[in-house]
This record gives structure tokens, sequence and C-alpha cells, in this order.
């Protein structure tokens, strides 16, 4: 084992050449947006380097392995009547030793490997048998969208999405959104107010929440390394916890009207415009908000298994019809906790919009997205192809014109286009034409992005989705869904919850007045009985 001395000095050494190894590279002025993502990378992986090495580092000055009294000792004048050189030649034995059994290994081969680092920019070619041109692979291409262009815009055209579908949101451009966005907020409702409680306490906003701040955070990983947004992100759940617990993050306000005086009212007169109050079944964890409703729950067969597997598990009963348990002592804690997830998520990102340099990424996709739709294509082509480096077009020399008269060239191996050329380069890049993506269910290989997700709706796609048993109606629920296996799991699970929307509506039966007011069943007969109807 080498001396903890000699791997302290050894380890300072590689933390200083990587250091000069991260100055030349932030040295480096790139303009195009490429070269600058693809540069902030390279330092955020020297940067994770030295950051081990340094941890590696405190722990010989904190001599956890417990070498250094023994290393001192070695080094120390040795007893007398002893070789003063003994240690010095055991140790030059083994260096020799070591050097003699790997011969290629020397000073400047860790000094090779910093310099490729430095001036390597990543692109991969592979040569394939018969194809004239070698393939050109560059890893960046896979970690962006064409939309994304390398970092430079966002693509939140699948959160956009998801904010449409949300119950009292309104309906707004994308545009708009990303006005939304840039304000801090997430979402709008209804005449320019915020969602309230019972509609972010829902599934679908949950997932939209969820869907936002992964995307949000990952484009962070792979565009702006160099920015530390995770230890602002610990700062700010700290913050987010102490106003949860006093109730105090606004609008998401918790009203708890847990007194006797609001708990007797309940039981007698519940209040069904106020989510906080009603009747509350312990059993079924439901809320009820009117006493004929609650009364009828309690006869059901539901309820009646739940209650009798309850008492078997020896918990105690309680009479219902006489003291109901209302929902404002019973189920604030249950109602808080499931709100506690997608306020925190929304309080996170709401941080991460206003976090620098967020905001000017959302007016520059903004200006993007206006300026595309502006353009023609013609004038698309022009600017893009100013700004790609596309590789220079071979001059035939010879004067053998003829011979190539009809051949195309295409050293890309670009795709052609509805006039038998290959399509224009900036075009390619623009669709992510580079990644291949493989669907198991279709039996299909499809380049791009763009014509991957519009393959789920197209007939080869959905027949063989009618082939495994899924029908074309359910479409919506299996896109991006490209595996067997998770297009069966998938359609078991919308099947159980079919039958039980169906059991559960077959059980629902409603009766209509005169007046259009709608009553359940026992409701109603109740009214009639009394006259009141």
């Amino acid at each position: 084992m080498d001396s903890i001395i000699e791997t302290q000095r050894s380890t300072h050494e590689e933390i200083e050449r990587y250091e000069q190894a991260l100055a030349e590279v932030l040295i480096q002025n790139p303009t195009a947006q490429k070269n600058i993502t693809r540069r902030d990378r390279k330092a955020a992986e020297i940067l994770d380097r030295i950051g081990g090495l340094r941890k590696e580092l405190i722990d010989f000055y904190e001599d956890l392995p417990g070498l250094r009294p023994k290393e001192l000792q070695l080094l120390s004048a040795p007893p007398a009547g002893e070789d003063d050189l003994a240690e010095f030649y055991v140790r030059y034995n083994k260096i020799k030793d070591f050097h003699g059994r790997n011969p290629g290994i020397s000073s400047r081969q860790f000094q090779n490997q910093l310099d490729e680092l430095v001036k390597s920019d990543g692109i991969q070619k592979f040569t394939v048998e018969g194809d004239e041109e070698p393939t050109i692979i560059d890893p960046l291409d896979s970690v962006f969208s064409g939309e994304e262009s390398h970092g430079k815009y966002l693509d939140l055209y699948l959160n956009h999405s998801q904010y449409m579908n949300l119950r009292g949101s309104t309906r707004i451009s994308y545009l708009a959104y990303l006005e939304i966005l840039k304000s801090g907020k997430i979402v709008k409702g209804n005449n320019n107010n915020n969602l309230d409680l019972k509609e972010k306490s829902s599934a679908a906003y949950l997932e939209y929440v969820q869907t936002l701040y992964n995307y949000l955070i990952g484009f962070f990983e792979r565009s702006l390394p160099l920015i530390n947004l995770q230890s602002k992100l610990k700062q700010e759940e700290e913050n987010f916890k102490s106003l949860w617990e006093k109730n105090e993050f606004e609008g998401w306000k918790i009203e708890n009207n847990n007194n006797n005086n609001n708990a007797s009212t309940s039981q007698t007169n519940p209040n069904p415009n106020n989510t906080q109050e009603g009747l509350w079944c312990k059993y079924c964890q439901k809320s009820y908000s009117k006493q004929t409703v609650y009364d009828a729950h309690l006869n059901s067969e539901k309820h009646k298994k739940k209650e009798k597997a309850a008492a078997s598990n020896g918990s105690s009963s309680t009479n219902y019809s006489s003291t109901p348990t209302p929902i404002a002592s019973a189920s604030t804690s249950t109602y808080r906790s499931k709100l506690e997830i997608p306020a925190r998520l929304t309080y996170l990102i709401e941080v991460i919009l206003k976090f620098p340099p967020i905001p000017e990424k959302l007016q520059d996709t903004r200006t993007e997205t206006e300026r595309k739709m502006a353009l023609t294509a013609k004038e698309r082509e022009t600017e893009l192809e100013e700004q790609e480096e596309a590789p220079p077009v071979p001059v035939d020399l010879d004067g053998e014109d003829s011979e190539d008269e009809g051949k195309i060239y295409n050293p890309l191996k670009l795709p052609l286009g509805h006039d038998g050329h290959p399509i224009p380069y900036w075009l390619f890049k623009l669709h992510g034409l580079g990644v291949t993506f493989e669907c198991e269910i279709c039996q299909q290989s499809i380049q791009g992005r763009r014509a991957y997700d519009k393959h789920f709706t197209e007939g080869k796609h959905l027949l063989a989705l009618r082939a495994l048993g899924i029908p074309s109606s359910a479409n919506r629920h299996f896109m991006s869904v490209d595996r067997i296996a998770d297009a069966m799991a998938l359609a078991d699970k919308l099947k159980r919850e079919g039958r039980a929307a169906m059991a559960e509506g077959d059980r629902a039966e409603e009766f209509e007045d005169e007046d259009g007011n709608v009553y359940d069943k026992k409701t109603y007969f109740d009214l009639k009985k009394q006259g009141l109807l």
C-alpha cells in the first residue's frame, strides 16, 4: 500500500491539475448555444471530480484509516544499529517493481487524459461496413429536444397540455401560459383567479405539478449544470415547512372550525357549501353534507362490510345514526396531509420560476415562439443555416459530371423529402431526427420525437393496440406507452377502475321534482311523505 503522505501529495497534484483544466475550459468563449452547453457540462464534470478528491483528502487528513502514526514511525530515525536507508530501499524496490510490471504508465499519461477532456467535443464517429462516410453521433442531440435548442429555450408543451386539462383552469394559448409562468405562478383559474383547494387536491393537479417540477429540475441539470439549485431548494423546503405548520401558505390556508359550537351545528344542520364541515364516516373515509344521504349510506352493503371488518379486528363501533362524527374534527389532518405534497411542489416550482436565469429563459422562449409563428419556411431555413456549422460539400475536380449526374450527394445520410432530395440539415436538427425511438407494440423504429409522438394516433399503432384487446377509444390513456407489458398492465388497471365506477353508478339512483331539483332516492321519498314535494 502506498504511503499515506504520498497519497495526499498525489491527490493534491491531481486537484491542481483538474483546477488548471477547469480554468482552461471556463476561459473558452463559444458563441453557439450548443458549444456553451457542452462547455458548462464539461466544467461540471471536472468540478464533480474535484469534489470527490477533496472528500478523499479530508479523510486522509483526519486519518480515518489510522495509518499516519505508523507512517511517521517508519520515516523517523531508526534505532541504533539499524541501517538508515533500509526503508528507503524497500520503497524504491516497490516503485521499481511496479513500473516494471506496468511499463505503459507514465507521469504524462494523466495530463494527456486531461488535455483530451478539455479539447474533446464529445462527438463520436463510427464507420459502418459498406458506408463510405463515417456515422457522426453527438450525445447532446439525445439530451435535449428539438424545441429546447440545446438548452437555449424551454419545452413546456406537455405542461401546457396538462394545465389545459385542469378543472377550473382557463383555456389559454401557449404564449399566455408562458406569461403565467414568467409571473411566478403556475395556475390561473376562471375570471383570472387562482384555483380553489378542491381543484388543487385533485389527482390531475398533482400530476401537473409533479411533471412541471421534474422538468424544471431536469432542465437545470442538463443545460445549467454550474448553478447549484439543490442548496437553494433545501433552504426553501425549510421555509415551506414553517409556513405549512403555521397554516400561512398563501392560497393553501385550511380553515379548521373544530369547536364545540360548530361540531354540534354540523351534526344537526351540516353546511354543504363548506368542505370542512359535514358528516364523516371513519370506516369508509368519506364525508356527507346531508343527514339523509348519510343515513342512506349507513344501510349500504359496503359500509356494513367495513364496519363488520372493523368490529372483528377489535375496533370500537359507533352509532352513526345518532352521533355522527363531524368532518371538521375527524378529517382536517387527513385533508392537510393530502394537500401537503401538491402544496410543497407548488411552492418549490414558484421558487424555481423566480430563480435566475429561468425568467430570462421564459422570455426568450416566448420571443422564439412568436418569431417562429411569424417566419416563413424559407426565412427559417436561411436563418438556421447561418447558425449551423454544416460540413463543406466536396467539389469534384475530376470533371466526371456525366457519371454522377443522376446521383444525389448525401454524406450525412439525411432523410429524403417529397422532391426526392435530402431535407435541409437545419430541419433534421430541429425535429431531432438523429434520435431513434423503438415501439414494441407496433414493431416500428421512429426517428425524431415529433414523429414518435404522432405515431400513437396512426392506424398501424391503433391496430396493434386492438390486437392486444385494447379499444381505440382508450388510446388517450396509452399515449407514450410503447411496451406491451406496460400497455397490458395499464389496460387491466383501467378495467378495474371502470368496473368500480359502473358498480358505483348502478347503486346511485336520483329523482327529480317538478321544479327540477335532483334528490337521492331516500331523500326524495322522505320529503314526499312529509308533503314537502
